[in-house]
């Protein structure tokens, strides 16, 4: 029994090693400016299909475990605070800083190269304007069942470089033919606010979501093998404690002092300090382990992180890696 309890403690503790290793990535949402009017004439509506795409890019990442991926609504509060704005983010260098405010060791650039009908298999009996409308997937006059096809490509950005560390692509199609592209199999979920929900069962069922699924599980795969290509950095943490909430911790040191999402830092007190009897100096300080800050949140120049430890934590107590 003993030797069994050993080998799931041994087991536990390489998976913990494991997850460590992990580099951490920040997914943008993807630029879709070359299909925009395709995207308008599918869904009846202009539809932000690049969050679509990387909501889904972020499931499929998640699921593979090569990486740890950025919470969205991290990467969502950090774009409103510093009010950058699309184009911005299109910038290599401006995503780059995204990713070091929230603690990513890359960020991920993507566009949409293709979204729509498979136009060799489209016959509209020569109406010009049938044959704009049917490759968007809205059939027509004369209009034969076509597949749908969708393009992804994506950029791996170094969050201290700006460096292109590697790039992937994706393209898929759908194995059905349908006159619709958001029907035969399901309704494409629900379009409120601009935001076809491309997670969603319904849009998965659809032959256009076929396709985006397809297309981004083979950029995921891409993206994955990938993964060896981000540097490894190694940053000594030295902060403070500037503020206890109950379990709540906020330090003074955040992404420019190497903090990132996900951290675990040692929270200690100095008992004492240890002085040269000739010079004075201090030459050894002798510290109390309090226990350990999981860290949530992480700006530039703060962090905030949940205590796990039974001293009580106060401000001005020391926090490092």
């Amino acid at each position: 029994m003993r030797k069994i309890f050993a080998v799931f403690a041994l087991l536990s503790l390489a998976s913990l090693a494991f997850g460590a290793d992990k580099k951490a990535v920040a997914i943008l949402n993807f630029d879709y400016s070359t299909v925009q009017s395709g995207v308008a004439a599918i869904f009846g509506t202009n539809q932000d299909v690049g969050k679509g795409v990387a909501d889904l890019l972020v499931e499929k990442l998640v699921k593979s475990g090569q990486y740890r991926v950025i919470e969205r609504k991290a990467i969502d509060k950090i774009v409103a605070e510093q009010n950058f704005s699309n184009s911005d983010r299109a910038d290599s260098t401006t995503a780059a800083k995204i990713g070091r405010l929230i603690g990513a060791d890359a960020i991920v650039m993507g566009s949409i190269t293709q979204f729509g009908r498979d136009d060799k298999n489209t016959n509209v009996g020569g109406s010009v304007f049938g044959s704009q409308m049917s490759k968007y997937g809205l059939g027509g006059v004369g209009a034969k069942k076509a597949k749908a096809v969708v393009g992804l490509s994506a950029r791996l950005v170094s969050v201290n470089t700006g460096e292109i560390l590697a790039v992937a692509s994706g393209a898929g199609e759908s194995t059905r033919t349908g006159t619709s592209l958001i029907g035969s199999g399901g309704g494409a979920g629900s379009a409120a606010a601009g935001l076809v929900d491309m997670t969603s069962s319904n849009f998965a069922d659809t032959v256009l979501g076929e396709a985006v699924n397809a297309a981004t599980q083979k950029l995921a795969t891409e993206l994955d093998g990938n993964a060896a290509r981000l540097p490894t950095t190694v940053t000594a943490v030295n902060g403070l404690v500037a503020d206890v909430s109950g379990k709540t911790l906020v330090l003074n040191v955040g992404s420019r002092g190497g903090v990132k999402v996900g951290d675990t830092l040692k929270v200690s007190r100095v008992g004492r300090e240890i002085r040269d009897p000739a010079t004075g100096k201090v030459i050894r300080r002798v510290e109390e382990a309090l226990g350990d800050v999981t860290i949530t949140e992480v700006d530039e120049s703060s962090a905030v992180g949940n205590f796990n430890g039974a001293g009580a934590v106060n401000v001005g107590d020391a926090v490092k890696n």
